[in-house]
């Protein structure tokens, strides 16, 4: 039973707690660019973002030690909006998906623990997070639908989030961002695991499922190899991903919100995973409004290249975490190299918002 005693202990703080978090707000939370250390997870988060060229920045993060009011745990979360009001959803998403994560995983656990006992407990805890991250997600995306502050019809976002919880790592995406892990390999050099799919409308399951839903996936002449989820008979929105929060208008033909969950547990090699939006690499727009001919905002074209793993590669976002000497720069540091990635191979175009979580999986670096 002390594995429900520390739930039931949790929840107790959770309710109790709401004051000191007025008191100290920054004190387990960050959702801005800055380094949080764990103490009880024995993990330091640095996180970064920078506003791209455009105008508003529409990444944002959260990371959240002792999530759950659990000492050994710790979620992160990085969210990139795209459309008019991409902005306010990715801050709408990043401020409702932890807690009600956290509400469904603690039913599921409560409900779990008096059904089998706390003996099989153990044995479903990745069932138990699946489950609570579908339902959150859900309920996400209906409270978004629902909301009357909000236009998220033709505006959307995509959420990557991890939760580590001692030696185990559960990973949710939506969209297109990704994680990677930096791990050691057997001849002490540092190697990249991506930890995620991108989500893009061109991947078999995704292709398949958009097209049984009427609608659309293509590429433009103009834009070879990029494709786009279109409505049945409009050449609109030419949303670049399969996955998202928000985006109303292709939710009835095959775009879900659904995240792929996963996890791996964690191993003594095991050293840092990145968290980036799909800034750190490069494709053209992310999404265009058509009416009739392709519109752009405010009829200006706009091409919105993605950023980190547009323009670094997996291998290049380890190594150059890896090789910084000050583990609290180590996201400013990917972010910086990505803009000067960006500029010496894609001259002519606007650099767009990119963001990183880079989160060490141990306080000290290996000896």
């Amino acid at each position: 039973m002390r594995q429900l005693s520390s739930l039931l202990q949790g929840l107790a703080r959770l309710m109790a707690g709401k004051e000191r978090k007025e008191e100290d707000p920054q004190g387990t939370v960050l959702r801005m660019s800055g380094t949080l250390r764990g103490e009880g997870s024995g993990t330091l988060a640095a996180v970064w973002s920078r506003r791209g060229e455009k105008g508003t920045n529409q990444d944002c993060s959260v990371v959240w030690e002792g999530f759950g009011c659990q000492d050994d745990t710790v979620f992160c979360g990085i969210f990139d909006g795209h459309g008019q009001w991409g902005h306010y959803v990715s801050k709408a998403v990043r401020d409702s998906l932890p807690s009600s994560l956290l509400c469904r995983w603690q039913e599921a656990v409560a409900l779990a623990s008096l059904i089998d006992g706390e003996k099989k407990l153990g044995d479903c805890q990745f069932d138990l997070w699946r489950q609570s991250y579908l339902a959150a997600a859900a309920a996400v995306d209906e409270e978004l639908r629902r909301s009357r502050r909000l236009d998220a019809v033709n505006s959307g976002s995509t959420a990557l989030s991890i939760v580590k919880k001692g030696n185990m790592m559960v990973i949710a995406n939506v969209g297109d961002s990704r994680a990677v892990l930096g791990t050691t390999s057997d001849d002490g050099s540092i190697a990249a695991v991506q930890l995620t799919v991108d989500f893009k409308p061109n991947l078999p399951q995704e292709k398949a499922r958009i097209v049984q839903c009427k609608g659309r996936v293509h590429c433009h002449d103009d834009e070879p190899g990029v494709h786009r989820v279109w409505l049945p008979h409009r050449e609109a929105p030419g949303l670049a991903m399969s996955r998202a929060f928000g985006d109303y208008c292709v939710k009835d033909y095959g775009v879900i919100s659904a995240p792929e969950v996963t996890q791996r547990r964690i191993a003594a090699r095991d050293q840092f995973v990145i968290l980036a939006t799909d800034g750190v690499s490069s494709q053209p727009p992310f999404y265009v409004f058509a009416v009739g001919t392709i519109l752009l905002h405010h009829l200006t074209v706009v091409v919105k290249w993605r950023q980190v793993w547009d323009v670094v590669s997996n291998e290049e976002a380890v190594q150059i975490v890896a090789a910084t000497p000050d583990r609290e720069k180590a996201a400013n540091h990917l972010v910086q190299c990505a803009v000067r990635a960006w500029r010496r191979k894609r001259r002519g175009y606007a650099v767009d918002d990119c963001s990183a979580i880079c989160l060490f999986l141990h306080h000290s670096p290996p000896s």
